[in-house]
Parts: structure tokens; sequence; C-alpha cells
């Protein structure tokens, strides 16, 4: 079996992921900051590790300004719904994934206005053509940065400048990017970073986040679930202590010891050797199937504008039916369809059929991308 949906989530796991998962439920397992026993103590100080972890791989200088979700969507529903008021306007890009899109769509029936920069064919943006739509109105800007179906790359740290010379903030979808690409949000300027664990973190489902640039204002984000933290128990309001005010309820905190664990595998291996990884598969990707007749590959053409993911399809063969004899026929597993990202297809041209895509993991050999390529040759040409 050759694994080429990594995108959707990454598998294998790190070795060390499981045994983290298992060890904290044998040797911890009980709810940190709910008790003063030993137990409760151990899992906190596990939790708080990965805590630290996850603030140093991003560059925040405050762990307390990591909060732990599910996954990134809920991150980003989040920041939306605990930041926006009616008559708020907020500025995103063509390639968003339905993270993005629907709790947009939802907040514009309240009363918030949404506009959205048109992306080129390759889904690359043309920042000026964004810029065009931020005014004084606008309260955030949110942005992929890297597309979950073009693997195209988008310029954060460019366009954070431009939102901030409005006094704009702006939010950036790293669930594609986060594992794969360098992020730094005081050099990049992120106001909020959100982030899943089970893409290329490599860590459990059920994982994720939101980071928090040390400069904005916690004020003028509500939490948007209210609950018990374990702190301040005599109040009935939300505590306003991060990252309390937005952890409410009990996390997953067997997810989040195997979350650790992956990031210290990631830092085991480089953050730098895994983003040339990353090139290489993509480049032979993109360059293996330019030379098969009757396919077309959607997206940027060099890996300097792309993380390794990519979305093709076959002339005169729907994208189901190459899905089907990649997996039945040669055992390779992919992702056909729409991606949760209808807009960013319209973007590309491939709406409403879709793609197939082919992604890549770090686990992923150069072998098995050879074997994927002589496979679509095969199916293309019958």
């Amino acid at each position: 079996m050759i694994y080429l949906d990594n995108a959707a989530t990454s598998w294998p796991k790190p070795p060390g992921v499981l045994k983290a998962m298992t060890d904290f439920m044998e040797s911890s397992g009980a709810n940190p900051g709910r008790s003063g026993h030993r137990l409760s103590i151990a899992s906190a100080r596990v939790v708080y590790q990965c805590r630290e972890i996850v603030a140093a791989f991003f560059n925040s200088p405050d762990p307390m300004r990591v909060i732990f979700t599910p996954n990134a969507t809920q991150a980003i529903n989040l920041v939306l719904k605990g930041l926006l008021k009616p008559g708020d306007n907020v500025v995103t890009t063509s390639m968003e994934h339905n993270a993005v899109m629907r709790p947009l769509h939802f907040l514009q029936k309240k009363g918030i206005q949404i506009k959205v920069a048109q992306c080129r064919m390759d889904g690359t943006l043309d920042v000026l053509k964004l810029k065009e739509l931020i005014d004084s109105h606008t309260r955030l800007v949110i942005m992929v940065h890297a597309s979950n179906v073009s693997g195209t790359i988008l310029p954060v740290a460019e366009i954070a400048s431009i939102a901030h010379q409005y006094g704009a903030l702006l939010l950036v979808d790293a669930a594609q990017s986060a594992g794969i690409l360098p992020i730094d949000i005081i050099k990049s300027h992120i106001d909020f970073l959100a982030f899943t664990g089970h893409k290329e973190l490599l860590g459990p489902p059920g994982t994720g986040g939101l980071v928090i640039h040390p400069e904005v204002d916690i004020e003028s984000l509500e939490s948007f679930v209210q609950g018990g933290t374990g702190s301040r128990s005599g109040s009935q309001e939300q505590p306003i202590d991060l990252p309390d005010k937005y952890e409410a309820g009990t996390s997953n905190f067997m997810g989040i010891a195997g979350l650790k664990a992956s990031l210290e595998w990631i830092n085991q291996k480089t953050p730098a050797a895994i983003y040339e990884h990353f090139q290489v598969t993509h480049k032979i990707l993109k360059e293996g199937l330019a030379d098969i007749r009757g396919v077309k590959v959607f997206g940027p053409r060099t890996s300097d504008y792309s993380v390794g993911l990519v979305s093709f399809s076959i002339e005169g063969k729907t994208v189901s039916e190459i899905g089907q004899r990649l997996d039945e026929g040669y055992g390779i597993l992919t992702r056909v369809g729409l991606h949760c990202a209808p807009a960013a297809h319209r973007t590309l041209g491939t709406f409403p059929e879709g793609t197939v895509r082919l992604s890549p993991g770090i686990f992923t050999t150069q072998v098995e991308l050879k074997s994927t390529l002589k496979a679509i040759q095969e199916i293309a040409s019958s």
C-alpha cells in the first residue's frame, strides 16, 4: 500500500506518538487543573510541556497564549465568532477551505461584511487585489497559508503588513503548512495562528489549537464556549486568565500527550530537513505528471510556491474512476473530489468535479512516488 492522503490525515505517525498516549493513560490519565493529587499534577505537567513545545515551534514567547482546541476548524471559529461584531468587514481569499468559508457565510447573515480577493488560476494571490478590499472598517484578514487543493503558498508576512497598516488583525489557517513550512508568528506578524495536530505535525486526531500573538488584546476576543476550567470555580463568569478563557471543559489530554511526542520527533528530525523533503516530493510528482499525456496538473509550477501535495486530472476520465483504479488496482490511496474547498476549486477551474490529490508525507519514499507515476501513466493510456 502507498498512502498519499496525508493532507487529510498523516499516516503513519512517528513511533513515539502511540507510546506517549498509552503512557499518559497508564501513568497519568487524570484531569489536569481539576485536582491537586499526584496524577492530576502529572497530567498537568505533560499538557504544559506540550504548550511550551508548541509555543517554541511557532516562536511564541508566551506558552499561555497557546490555546488547545480539537482542530484548526474550532480555532478559526473561536476567532471569527469571538472577535467580529455586526458592521465589521472581513477580507479573505478565494482559495479558502470550508473551515473558513462556512463560518464566514454564517456570520454574513449576522451583519458582517465579507470581501473575497480572487486568486489566480494556479492559486497564487495578487496582493494588490487584496489590498484594494481593505479599509478602515476591516476588522480581520483571514487567509490560508497553503492550499489543501493545490498546495499553493500565500505570502503571509506581506499580507500581515498590509492588514496592520489599516488596523486590521490577521488570522492564518496553517492546517496544511504547519509541520512543512517554517512559521514564526513574530517575524511574520501573525496575530492568530490556527493549527491542527493530525496532519503534518504528525499528531493524533482531535488535537490542534490557536496561537495568539503577544500584542493582541485578548479582551477584544470573547470566548464562544463557556464552562468548567478548574480555576476560579466560585464564579459563574468564564475566567479571563489564559488559557482558561478559551479552554472550557475537559480537553483531549491523551491526544495532547501524543502531539507533544510528535513535535519532539519533528524537532529531532529538524523542520529544515522536513521542508526539503517536501520540496523534493513536489518536484518529482510535478515533473513526472507533466510528462504523462492527457494529465493536467493544477497549482504553481515550482516547489518554492507549494507544499508537497499535487492535484491533477486525466482527460476523458472522471476523478472518481482514477481514484478507484489507483486504490483497487495498485494499492495507492489518494483523495478525489472537492476536498472540502469548493471555493478553491472554482478558482482553479475544477468545480464541480474536483481533482485527484496526491499528498505525500514525511515517510513517503521516492520509490513510492515513482510507482505512483507509473500507475497514473498506465491509467492515462488505457
